[in-house]
Parts: C-alpha cells; sequence; structure tokens
C-alpha cells in the first residue's frame, strides 16, 4: 500500500509537469476580460506568455498542485478503494458511484489549493518581472487570503468544485472501466500498456468534456477579486453575466488547451505508476490481502468470458474485490484517478 501511494505521487508529479503549461493557458484564456482580450486563441497564449514572461511564466502557481498532490491523492485512493469494497461488486455504475465519492471528498484539498493556483497564474499577467508581486507563492497567497477573508475565502469556488469533481471522477471511472473492457486489456497482451495509455487519455478528455462549463465558472469566481474588484455575486450571477456578454461560447473558453493537456497528463502519470511500480517490485511475488488476517496468494488468472475493468495485477493494484460467484476481479485501484482536472 505505502509503495503503491509513493507510485502514485510520483506519477503525479510527472503529470503536474506535464500539464501545468496548458493549465495556465486554459486559464488566462478562461477569465481574460472580453472587451479587452489579450489572447486571440490556445497558441497565441502560448506564444504570449512565452515572449512577454518567459518559458517560466507558463509555470506559474505549480506549487499550490505540487503541494496538494500527496493529500489529494491519499484521499482519493482510500475513499475509492474503500467505496469499491462496500459496494462489493467491479461493475460500470459501481465505478461511476465509487469515483464519484471519492471526487466530492477530495473537494476539501482541491479547492484551496485551486483557488491558489489561479491567483498566481493570474499574477503578472504580460509581465516578464513583475513590478509587484501579491504573493510570495501559494502557500503566502493561501495566508493573505485567509486573513483577509477567513475560512470561507480560501474555500472561494467550493460548490462549482463540487459540481465540476463528482460527476467529473464519476464520468472518468465508468469512461475507463468501459475502455479497458471493450479493448480487451489482458496481461498476456503485449499491446496492454498502449491500450491502458489509451483508454487513460480518452477518460480524461471524456471527464473533462463533461464538466467543463462548471470549470470556467469555478475559475471566474476564483479569479474574481484580484485586482481588489468583486465583479460576480455568486454563481448564478457569474453565469448570467458571462452569458449576456459573451454568449453561450463562454463555455468553451479555453477547452482546446484542456484537451491538448488531458491526454498527454494521463498517459505521462499511467506511465510513471507503472514503470515505477514495476522498477520497484520486479522479482516480487503478486500477492493481495483479504480482509481476514490470513494473506491469499494471486494465482495467476485463466482467461475469462467477462473482461476485467483493470488488468494491472502485475503492478500489485488490485484489491481483491470479490463478485458475486466469490471469485476475485480486478476493477479497483485505478493510478490516473487523480489528474483533472
Amino acid at each position: 500500500m505505502a509503495l503503491d501511494f509513493a507510485a502514485g505521487c510520483v506519477g503525479g508529479a510527472a503529470g503536474v509537469l506535464v500539464g501545468h503549461p496548458f493549465d495556465t493557458v486554459k486559464v488566462r484564456l478562461q477569465v481574460q476580460n472580453v472587451d479587452k482580450p489579450l489572447y486571440r486563441g490556445t497558441f497565441h497564449c502560448f506564444q504570449s506568455i512565452i515572449r512577454q514572461e518567459s518559458a517560466l511564466g507558463l509555470y506559474k502557481g505549480i506549487g499550490s498542485p505540487m503541494m496538494g498532490l500527496t493529500f489529494i491523492n491519499a484521499i482519493v485512493f482510500g475513499v475509492q478503494g474503500n467505496a469499491m469494497r462496500k459496494l462489493g461488486r467491479d461493475t460500470p455504475l459501481n465505478q461511476f458511484l465509487a469515483g464519484a465519492s471519492a471526487g466530492a471528498i477530495q473537494c476539501v484539498i482541491c479547492c484551496p489549493m485551486e483557488l491558489a493556483k489561479t491567483r498566481m497564474q493570474m499574477q503578472g499577467t504580460g509581465e516578464k518581472k513583475s513590478k509587484r508581486k501579491m504573493y510570495k507563492n501559494s502557500l503566502d497567497c493561501l495566508v493573505r487570503i485567509y486573513n483577509k477573508e477567513g475560512i470561507r475565502g480560501i474555500n472561494r469556488g467550493m460548490v462549482t468544485t463540487l459540481l465540476r469533481e463528482t460527476p467529473g471522477f464519476g464520468v472518468y471511472f465508468l469512461a475507463y472501466d468501459m475502455l479497458t473492457r471493450s479493448l480487451g486489456c489482458e496481461p498476456e497482451d503485449p499491446y496492454m500498456i498502449p491500450k491502458l495509455l489509451f483508454a487513460g487519455g480518452m477518460s480524461g478528455i471524456a471527464s473533462w468534456i463533461s464538466t467543463y462549463p462548471v470549470d470556467v465558472i469555478k475559475s471566474r469566481l476564483q479569479a474574481d477579486g484580484v485586482g481588489g474588484v468583486n465583479q460576480y455575486n455568486g454563481i448564478i450571477d457569474c453565469v448570467r453575466q458571462s452569458l449576456k456578454k459573451e454568449g453561450w461560447r463562454v463555455f468553451t473558453r479555453g477547452l482546446t488547451s484542456t484537451l491538448l493537456r488531458a491526454f498527454p497528463v494521463n498517459a505521462t502519470t499511467f506511465a510513471t505508476v507503472t514503470l515505477f511500480l514495476m522498477y520497484m517490485r520486479e522479482g516480487e511475488e503478486c500477492s493481495i490481502q483479504d480482509p481476514e488476517p490470513q494473506s491469499v496468494q494471486l494465482q495467476p488468472l485463466q482467461p475469462q468470458t467477462q473482461p476485467t475493468s483493470i488488468v494491472l495485477q502485475v503492478c500489485g493494484l488490485s484489491t481483491g474485490i470479490h463478485d458475486n460467484k466469490g471469485e476475485l476481479t480486478l476493477g479497483q485501484m485505478n493510478p490516473l484517478l487523480w489528474i483533472s482536472m
């Protein structure tokens, strides 16, 4: 369990490093002033940030997701695993419900983390060297917001985060489960890794598409007040003003950079987790723990008529979920579940 957790942290960190530049572009496009837009689109935004703020400008606010990574992984892995054990069967619906519950609970950490990330990403927009920085780093950002606005301030956007994360994680798990089953991912398959990479990347894209309009509103609410003036009075007011000024297309702002980010981030995270576990467990036998004190040796699986959703027993990620026949199934711990968002 500790090794799986360490692999999750390493893989998640790799995913953040790969995907953060795309996230910075997404946030800039989502919250820019429609009357005086700084960027014409995704690629223009990339070019402008690099030209005006250097390549490091794309990594503004990266400290916040890096800091929150460990806590989010712990929450998501624990909640999703316990939910699957309680639900008892590895089915697409249960994958959705377990993922949704994990997504909802991890918002406690995710919301303040993304608030700090958004504020840091908006700081010094268009400046290579900011003349006056409001925040020194992500932690300083949260401390300053707390001192000024209290607990409510650092949880700004919590409702929209819940509305995004809960169905988003559910859709991710459902899509991943259906793709791995339909692709026939089995340990003996020489193309298992490419198939799982494809399934993870496409599931991430499906998850983002399903909740992206909510993410736009969340970003706007969390960036509101950066210049000292609050533009929105709440979620409904933000939706109303955004639709009035920019039309329905407002809910697709930054979508291109988000989808460009979703696939490589999921692929990078999965590859890192898999390689880490295979290297660390080289020469070890895969085993799982039964709820009872006795340990059970995991025997090589025989061909099954019903394909399993995740076939990572070679890496020791199965957790002993039992189906209605009492046989071990493998649809449990998804190493890509912490990306999103």
